[in-house]
């Protein structure tokens, strides 16, 4: 707790996409970002109805989050979405290279502060709860993969380490090169053992959030390191494959993993249709988060495995968000809605922070 307000850590938010394939200036509060895209008439999904910037990550003290690299090859195929693919593994490539060097530019105007391992997390965490003044201490982000498109080849795994990605997502919405979607029946392509081999061979997470149900599966038998799931909610309560079954749940549980409850108001209320559900037709309330979390937690029997992720920004904007939900900030609003469903303080706090910090400490100071 800092000035009556919680610590949050998000495990998911695609900030360079945001800041390069839309064309926004995350230095910018939400409302001014807004602002600009009425007035050029931006058009489309998710367009003048932003979430998320640096500032109002910093209002609603969100001191640390994954953010990620998303660059997909294209490819065909029923309901696959059209974001950010390109005609080859090679322009995914340069593509990806191009988010890390938006991320570069921002640590080095010190907005941000990139962790890649225990001891700058630790130094990180230290400075964000020493109880100064923290309002010019830079928001910190470790690097993730959201598709494994831009990675050419196992042999390239060590090339992204270096570059300082720590977390993979195999696949995301259809096929990579690697991997099936969560929207696809079947497992690994031919390549896919040999990038989980090497993933936990130089020491990347893997994120088990997209992959289909045989790729979940075949992923936990093969990689032995660390998992996570980024953001994903809970297919008991809104019935789709994007979605974790309890039984996936549970084998999480079991491998130590925390699961980020993310925030597009269709994962959170059963029976969304695209293009008619609104948030304020369905009553979606940051209480369905809660939901989602506390399944989780009933399944686990404690608290230490449900965390935020909430994907904010990620192709959609207030109009498929909790309709109590103006910007990222807002969600300082969750501790409240937990204590009221009978957590405690140390439960809440592991929720908005603590389970990834431990979840972080465990996985690489075992290297």
């Amino acid at each position: 707790m800092q000035n009556g307000r919680h610590l949050i850590w998000d495990s998911h938010l695609d900030l360079a996409w945001n800041a390069i394939d839309w064309n926004r200036d995350l230095r910018l509060p939400v409302a001014e970002i807004r602002k600009q895209e009425r007035e050029q008439g931006a058009e489309g999904k998710g367009r003048c109805v932003n979430t998320v910037s640096f500032a109002d990550l910093r209002r609603g003290n969100v001191a640390i989050f994954i953010a990620t690299l998303l660059a997909r090859q294209l490819r065909s195929g029923p309901g696959l979405v059209a974001v950010n693919r390109y005609a080859s593994m090679e322009a995914a490539y340069a593509a990806g290279y191009g988010q890390l060097a938006y991320y570069r530019a921002m640590e080095q105007q010190g907005h941000v502060r990139w962790i890649k391992d225990w001891p700058s997390l630790s130094a990180h965490l230290d400075a964000w709860q020493s109880g100064g003044d923290t309002s010019r201490e830079p928001l910190g982000f470790i690097l993730s993969m959201e598709g494994a498109d831009p990675i050419l080849s196992p042999a390239r795994v060590q090339e992204w380490y270096d570059a300082g990605l720590r977390i993979i997502g195999p696949a995301h919405y259809g096929p990579s090169p690697y991997a099936r979607g969560h929207n696809m029946e079947g497992g690994l392509y031919e390549q896919g053992p040999a990038l989980l081999r090497e993933m936990e061979r130089v020491g990347i997470i893997l994120d088990v959030t997209h992959l289909s149900d045989q790729c979940f599966y075949e992923s936990l038998d093969i990689y032995g390191g660390p998992v996570l799931a980024s953001h994903h909610n809970c297919r008991a309560l809104v019935p789709d494959p994007r979605q974790l079954t309890d039984d996936q749940i549970k084998r999480l549980i079991a491998r130590g993993a925390v699961i980020g409850t993310a925030l597009d108001a269709w994962m959170l209320y059963p029976g969304w249709v695209r293009g008619e559900t609104t948030p304020e037709k369905a009553g979606v309330r940051l209480e369905a988060m809660v939901d989602h979390i506390d399944h989780i937690c009933q399944l686990s029997g404690n608290a230490r495995h449900a965390a935020i992720g909430t994907d904010l920004d990620g192709g959609f904007g207030r109009e498929q968000s909790p309709m109590d939900l103006d910007t990222i900030a807002d969600l300082q609003r969750l501790p409240e809605l937990l204590l009221r469903r009978g957590y405690d303080e140390k439960a809440v706090e592991g929720i908005m922070f603590g389970n990834w910090v431990r979840f972080f400490r465990e996985a690489w100071q075992k290297r």
